[in-house]
């Protein structure tokens, strides 16, 4: 039965890729960005302008919108500088070279093969085909020929589009139907539906938040985990033995956390017209100091996982039921940020379960989850439920990129008598509002409610290592006075790519290697573009890789999965 105890929900949306491009030559070294936006950014988009009583916050980091905004560039002037778009422009197939075959057959079946490669007869038979010739290493990729290249380039952009795409461009139904010996114009009409798609990314988001739809918020420019920029030390405050890196800490990170604050701050407004009220810092990471210096930039909320909380509260969680505490808006200590938490169960339903599911039945479930937490309320409190996840990765587990869930969901919600969707910017400017209390938080993040997953493991230490011994190279450099002001800029940005979360993410065995190698490849040279930037050699712990990872299957996209 429909419950009619009211109860406030937030969903969060949280985009973000680092930035893959080479900083000498603005080469792109991984399509994620562009793929995602065709795929998934853009069907996230659709899905609000079809149930426009909808609310949301959706979170987009300012270097995922640097690349968006440099694909639609590209596009405008036609020079292309991601590989697989080009392949696309390409005229002909007949004349690749044996690089251009390795290239292809490596990239093009990146995706999850059960949802993104077996729907599809003929994308299934071109791996069936890759298959065989795998098999004969030596002479087995000679006998593929310039249409089954051509062919796979095309089907792997097939499969990487939105499904909202699909029904929306006929130039995707018409190649669908086609299926094989794909020419020049078919790849010609297809690059030109991406384009269109990646243009309209920003100006989409922008038009749902100038409608009031949406809130858009923001994280520090290149994604830092901030409580480690300000001390390694903290990750100890969930596990004391925690292996730290042989540095003390990262040099000058308050100074350059801030930094980063207030370039998002900056660029938010350049894009928005008006800086972020909200951060969802990177990976949902917090400590009190963090939070307190987010409060002293401006910023009225962030947010966490709700394993922080539950850390934070210490014996004040045991033995109560989540309902008691979760479902509240925090102030931490003395300061002005209100943190929200994360309800760890809805959000990871959507994210790694609901994908099995039939779509209408996981709408129904959940919206039945929400009535639950309503119920079991105290009779003075309306419940304030957070769910953040991930934007991106989850729906490629599911048919249709998630289409059918998406809709049922948003549906169910709309026309909810109880259940009123918001965003956070509405509940910090609320007057009538109560705020719990919390004296400190203890660091963590949405994973595990530790910081676990960016530092302790020898790789990770080995990565900020390397990262501590190149900003003591760039103070050195800066406090030197020989290099003028653009070239320092062009300095401190790219030591931002290197503060970037992600590298440290995938370092260690329990990642794929083949994953793990793409990602160690862009980090260290990174870092080496660095070095160059700073007129240094670059060290040679930079040419052997920082982790070889080791565990699942590298070819598909799916063990880069995330629910936030």
């Amino acid at each position: 039965m429909t419950s009619t105890r009211p109860v406030d929900l937030v969903l969060l949306w949280h985009m973000h890729q680092p930035d893959f491009r080479d900083g000498l030559t603005g080469e792109f070294r991984l399509p994620w960005v562009y793929l995602h936006a065709f795929k998934d950014y853009s069907d996230m988009a659709a899905h609000l302008e079809r149930h426009p009583r909808m609310r949301a916050v959706v979170n987009f980091v300012p270097v995922l919108l640097d690349q968006l905004e440099d694909y639609a560039d590209q596009f405008a002037t036609g020079r292309l500088r991601d590989p697989l778009l080009r392949f696309l422009a390409r005229e002909r197939f007949e004349d690749l070279t044996d690089a251009d075959r390795a290239f292809l057959l490596d990239r093009c079946f990146r995706a999850n093969h059960e949802k993104m490669v077996t729907p599809f007869p003929a994308y299934r038979r071109l791996k069936e085909f890759f298959v065989f010739a795998d098999a004969h290493r030596e002479t087995g990729a000679g006998y593929l020929s310039g249409h089954f290249f051509s062919d796979l380039v095309v089907w792997y952009h097939l499969a990487w589009s939105g499904e909202t795409v699909r029904r929306s461009h006929p130039v995707i139904a018409r190649l669908m139907a086609k299926a094989e010996r794909f020419d020049a114009a078919d790849r010609r009409a297809l690059l030109e539906v991406i384009a269109k798609v990646v243009c309209d990314i920003v100006p989409r988001w922008q038009r749902l938040a100038a409608a009031g739809q949406v809130e858009i918020s923001s994280t520090p420019y290149y994604h830092p985990i901030g409580p480690l920029m300000l001390d390694f030390a903290v990750a100890r405050e969930t596990q004391p033995d925690a292996a730290l890196p042989a540095t003390p800490g990262y040099p000058g990170g308050r100074q350059r956390l801030a930094t980063q604050i207030e370039w998002a701050r900056e660029s938010h407004a350049r894009r928005f017209g008006q800086a972020p009220t909200g951060f969802w810092a990177a990976e949902g990471a917090l400590s009190t100091a963090f939070v307190a210096m987010l409060g002293n930039a401006g910023v009225r909320w962030t947010a966490s996982g709700e394993g922080v909380l539950r850390h934070s509260l210490h014996e004040g969680a045991q033995g109560r039921p989540r309902g008691e505490y979760l479902y509240d808006a925090y102030r931490i200590a003395d300061g002005g940020t209100v943190c929200f938490f994360r309800d760890d169960h809805l959000s990871d339903l959507i994210g790694f379960e609901y994908s099995r599911w039939h779509g209408r039945d996981a709408a129904a479930h959940f919206v039945g989850e929400i009535e639950r937490i309503a119920a079991d309320a105290p009779p003075d409190r309306t419940p304030l439920v957070s769910v953040i996840l991930d934007g991106e990765n989850a729906w490629e587990y599911y048919p249709y990129n998630g289409f059918f869930f998406l809709d049922d969901l948003y549906a169910l919600l709309e026309d909810h008598p109880a259940i009123r969707t918001t965003a956070y910017a509405a509940v910090v400017g609320d007057s009538t509002r109560r705020f719990a209390h919390l004296e400190r938080l203890v660091a963590g993040s949405w994973v595990y409610g530790n910081l676990a997953t960016w530092i302790g493991d020898r790789d990770k230490n080995r990565a900020w290592d390397l990262l501590c011994e190149a900003k003591r190279s760039y103070d050195l450099v800066t406090a030197s006075g020989r290099l003028d002001a653009a070239r320092l800029q062009q300095a401190s940005r790219q030591l931002g790519v290197c503060e970037g979360s992600d590298w440290c993410w995938w370092f260690g065995d329990y990642n794929p290697p083949e994953s793990v190698a793409d990602i160690d490849a862009v980090y260290r040279a990174n870092l080496a573009r660095l070095y160059d930037l700073l007129e240094l050699p670059a060290p040679p712990a930079l040419a052997e890789p920082v982790s070889r990872g080791g565990g699942h299957d590298g070819h598909t996209v799916g063990a880069m999965r995330r629910s936030a």
